[in-house]
Order: structure tokens, then sequence, then C-alpha cells
């Protein structure tokens, strides 16, 4: 009896360990040479489903405008980047079905286009007298006249899934990855939910698609600022409506391009130059990615060292060093930041506004529409954990836009 179970176990940890190494070991290496073949662009909504509107046109129909300009410029441009859309047509998708076209695409790189809306804005324009009854008598009273207004919010959000829905993307992951590719049988499923040294390639691998997507919503926004638009920031969203995001096995964004409530934003967005403009920041923040990826996998790949060798294909944040335009190759120490505003006024590091921020607050001036503004980030934060745990104290204490970027 003894010996049958050490059969039994002995031939489990076999098959384990060649599962596992099969499955994280080759199709990595084929990945090395080129870390993106394929792009999956998703154009929201469809169909019956217009999304916002505007005065006069839809979300649909901006977002599809966007994603095939995009797409062709990376066509164009990427030759060796096969693209693959959920839609190039106005129809409508679930977003199951959208999330299934990515990942049987088995997509490097996910990206969502929307367009954001706000309600419109309530004012008083007059006054009126009116009559109530006091007693017998009848007394006059001035009420307000209100009237309504499309709202003034504009600029651009770049979002990827909330650490909240980590559960979600590693079920979306154990069911579409290479780790489970050739995983038919149902021994096999079982085998790979339940050895715990797949839990652990499946989890590490989710964090670097986090850190992936992190990095690469950062260089969307600062690729639309570059373009002269007013960026709101890289950030987490937990919201209705980006479920794509967790349930897509690859790095994942999704790209808000402007407010079509607001009627300047919404001219912008239905010209062509503004759409062409767009598209144009969302590729050349794509390439920026994919030139630092094929960095860091060429670097990793050449490297003997053992723990640098098993690391999935991820990078963290790039520092900026002291040449203009000009990235250092990611290093394992790369660090977390919080920008915290970007305002026309002029604050000292210390200044009260900062005080209950513990750690350091860098200023730094930019040019955003022609105007002089100042831009604050706080402190250095070495993982995504304690970064989301920062900006969510940042917001309490009244930085209601901060975000996480890199240092």
């Amino acid at each position: 009896m003894r010996w049958n179970r050490f059969w039994i176990l002995g031939l489990g940890t076999l098959f384990t360990c060649t599962f596992l190494i099969q499955a994280k070991n080759n199709p990595v290496s084929k990945k090395q040479e080129n870390p993106i073949r394929t792009i999956v662009i998703d154009a929201g909504h469809g169909g019956e489903d217009p999304g916002a509107r505007g005065s006069y046109s839809t979300e649909k129909q901006v977002t599809l405008a966007v994603a095939l300009k995009l797409g062709k410029i990376l066509e164009d441009n990427l030759p060796d980047v096969k693209v693959v859309y959920t839609r190039k047509s106005d129809r409508f998708d679930d977003p199951r079905k959208k999330a299934q076209i990515a990942n049987d695409a088995k997509g490097d790189l996910f990206v969502s286009i929307h367009c954001n809306s706000t309600g419109k804005i309530r004012k008083i324009v007059d006054y009126k007298t009116v009559y109530r009854k006091k007693g017998k008598k009848k007394i006059p009273v001035k009420t307000p006249v209100y009237a309504y207004f499309p709202s003034n919010a504009k600029g651009t959000e770049t979002y990827i899934w909330a650490t909240s829905k980590n559960n979600a993307k590693m079920e979306s992951l154990k069911q579409n990855s290479v780790i489970v590719l050739d995983a038919d049988s149902e021994e096999t499923k079982q085998l790979a939910d339940e050895n715990p040294e797949t839990f652990i390639l499946l989890n590490t691998l989710r964090n670097a698609y986090f850190d992936q997507s992190l990095r690469l919503s950062t260089l969307i926004e600062d690729e639309f600022t570059k373009a002269g638009r007013i960026s709101r920031g890289a950030r987490q969203r937990n919201e209705k409506g980006i479920w794509v995001l967790s349930a897509t096995a690859m790095p994942s964004v999704l790209v808000e391009l402007g407010f079509i409530s607001n009627p300047e934003e919404e001219e912008y967005l239905n010209s062509a130059g503004g759409q062409q403009e767009l598209a144009m920041g969302i590729f050349k923040a794509i390439k920026r990615y994919r030139d630092e990826l094929e960095r860091f996998t060429n670097r990793g790949s050449s490297n003997t060292d053992e723990s640098t060798a098993s690391r999935p294909q991820a990078f963290n944040h790039v520092r900026k060093p002291a040449g203009k335009g000009k990235h250092s190759v990611p290093q394992p120490d790369d660090e977390y930041c919080i920008q915290l505003m970007t305002t026309d006024k002029l604050y000292t590091p210390g200044a009260s506004i900062f005080r209950k921020l513990h750690g350091a607050i860098s200023h730094e001036q930019i040019v955003l529409n022609k105007k002089k503004m100042h831009r604050y980030t706080w402190g250095h934060f070495k993982t995504d954990r304690q970064a989301s745990t920062a900006v969510r104290k940042a917001r309490k204490l009244g930085f209601r836009d901060a975000f996480v970027t890199s240092c």
C-alpha cells in the first residue's frame, strides 16, 4: 500500500513538473524575439448600444472611427504586429464576446476605446415672485429659476483594472493563458487548480500584467499631454463598464478620449484632425511600451541569473534620466509615485496643503494649452500595493484627481 502511494505521488510530481516546464518555457521563448505580436483594439459600444450621447453624435461613432484609424497606423508602422478588431462596423457585441475575441486571438495587448460623459449643470438664471399663503394672507416669495447647461468637464483618462478585480483577472488567465493552453482533460485542469506552483505562476503573471498595463496607461496619458490635451490621469477603476479589462488574459487598458457631453470636446472628438491626433497618441504610447518591453526582454534573455531568467516578461516603471526625452532601461528597483494634481497655483513643498502627506513632494513646471502649470507628485513607493494605499490616502485628504504614475 505504501509503495502504491509512493508511485502515485512520484508519477504525479513528474507529470506536474513536465506540465509546468512545458507551459512555462516553450511559449515564453517564442515571445522573447517580439514580445508584442498581436494587439486587440476594442471600439466601445456599437449597434443598439450607442454609449454616451453628445448634442449631435454618439460614443459608438467616435470610438469606431478612432479604433480604425489606430489600427491603420499600427498596420502601416508595425507590419510585424497583427491587429485584431472586436468590431469594424456599427454592430453590438456582448462584452463577454469581446473578451473572448481577444483571448481567442491570444492577444499580447488589449486597448479598449471609449468616450467620457457627465450630466448637465443646473444653474440659477433668474428669480420669479410667487405668492404663498400664510394664514389668511398671501405673501410674495422670490424663487430661483433654473436652466440646464452642458458640463464643461474635459480631458482624457486611461484606466486599468482595480486591484479588487485581481481574482477575476486570475480566473481569466487560468482559463486562457499559456500555462493551461494544452490542458484539455479534466484531470489536467484539476491538477492545475490544485497545484500551488501553478497558482504562483498565475499570480506572478497577473502582477506582471498589472505593471505592464499601468505603464502603458501612463505612457498614453503622457502622449496626450504632449499633444496639448488635458490629462486627468492614469487610474485604476472598478465601476461598471470596464469588465473587459479583468476578463482578458493579457495587459489591458481602457482609454477615455474626452467628454462627448462637452460641446467643445464633442467638436474635437468628431473632427478628422482630432481623431487622428488621438489615434497617433495611442500609437506612440504603444510603440514606446513595446520598445521598453523589448529592451527588458532581450536583457532578461541574455542574463543567466536564475531569478532574472525565471521572471515573466514585465517591467517596472522607467525613471527619467538627465538626458531630455530619453528613458533608461527599466531596473528592478524602479518605484511608483503619486501624482497629486496639476494646477496653475505655485506651492512650496512644505506648504500646509501637503502637511498630512508624510514624504517628499516633487514639483515640476509644465505647459498645457500654452499655459504654465505646476505638477506635484508625492513619494517613492516600492510596490503597487503601497502605491494603491497611498493614492487612497491622498484622495481622502482632498487630492481627488490623484493617481499612480512612474517616478
